[in-house]
């Protein structure tokens, strides 16, 4: 079949790349304009857009989606499949060009975390598994007919980067599943309505106000948040120095001890320059890897090598 491919970040590359090494004709790949980027401002392209530079594909990113010279374009491809991951929401003038629809690539076991961010909320919930889901495309946003997944296990200490590794080649390898079935006439989609009869976990984008660490909850809540938020955007914490001057520390890593918090939730204890604990609702979670404000990303015996605590209101809030 002849395939119009609709991405731009990483994750999408490896759904693109998997097409590209199967031989399926890509007619074109649509991908979000350039943009100014870094100190030079100079112009950026997206991960899909460079992979299509590097393998001669055809291009096409238009500002607009409902551009009617945009939507020509398309139709006159004459493809009948196009594929969709992480990429902005189509028009139905759109999605309902190709005779044999339009399917997108979700890093979650829908219905549950429909939304921008299901591989952050999936971990910071504390969830075993996820997996990946493809459906076609209708008016609501991940509320298609499925039509395949794979359940994926989630481990204790992982973070939502490393899942999200597992996740960008298991949707890669599902893609291609899914084409198989359209091509061979062997798919047989069915309504997540059927699904929604208990109560379900939403994927919002991850704002602000969501990666700031509350001490007062339980020490597994904080560490699911951690990793969840690791290494993107950062799950962060707060300290004065004596002057009552505030400084940020990102947490990208850290473990659940067995020690109880006797402390007030937020206090902060330091063992040899070797560990950093901190005091939770109910144990103590020692810090693995942060970034100080104004520094690197360290492990933490790295970071208190060079700290002095004497200049610190030693409590996270």
């Amino acid at each position: 079949m002849r395939i119009v491919f609709l991405g731009t970040p990483e994750f999408a590359v490896a759904t693109l790349n998997a097409l590209y090494q199967e031989g399926h004709d890509i007619a074109a790949v649509v991908t979000a304009p350039d943009k100014p980027a870094g100190r030079g401002q100079k112009m950026h392209y997206s991960e899909v857009k460079e992979f299509a530079l590097a393998h001669h594909l055809p291009i096409l990113q238009p500002e607009k989606l409902k551009n009617e010279d945009f939507i020509q374009s398309l139709k006159e491809l004459g493809a009948d499949l196009f594929i969709v991951v992480a990429f902005r929401m189509l028009p139905e003038a759109v999605f309902t060009i190709p005779p044999k629809g339009t399917f997108n690539v979700h890093a979650s076991l829908l219905p549950n975390y429909r939304g921008a961010a299901p591989i952050h909320h999936a971990v910071m919930n504390g969830e075993t598994k996820t997996g990946v889901t493809t459906f076609f495309l209708n008016k609501e946003i991940d509320k298609g007919d499925i039509i395949a997944c794979r359940e994926v296990e989630i481990g204790p200490e992982e973070t939502t980067g490393e899942l999200y590794e597992r996740l960008m080649l298991e949707g890669a390898s599902l893609a291609v599943h899914t084409i198989h079935l359209i091509e061979q006439n062997q798919c047989t989609p069915y309504s997540q309505e059927k699904l929604t009869n208990k109560l379900l976990k939403f994927a919002p984008k991850i704002e602000k106000k969501d990666t700031l660490i509350d001490w007062e909850q339980t020490a597994e809540v904080i560490h699911n948040k951690i990793r969840g938020l690791s290494p993107f955007p950062g799950a962060y914490t707060r300290i004065k120095n004596k002057e009552g001057e505030i400084f940020t520390i990102k947490c990208y890593k850290a473990k659940i001890l067995q020690e109880r918090s006797i402390e007030q939730p937020g206090s902060v204890t330091i063992v040899n320059t070797k560990r950093m604990t901190v005091a939770t609702q109910n144990f103590q979670i020692s810090l693995q890897n942060i970034q100080f404000q104004g520094k690197n990303n360290m492990k933490i015996e790295d970071f208190l090598a060079g700290f002095r605590p004497e200049k610190y209101t030693l409590f996270l809030f």
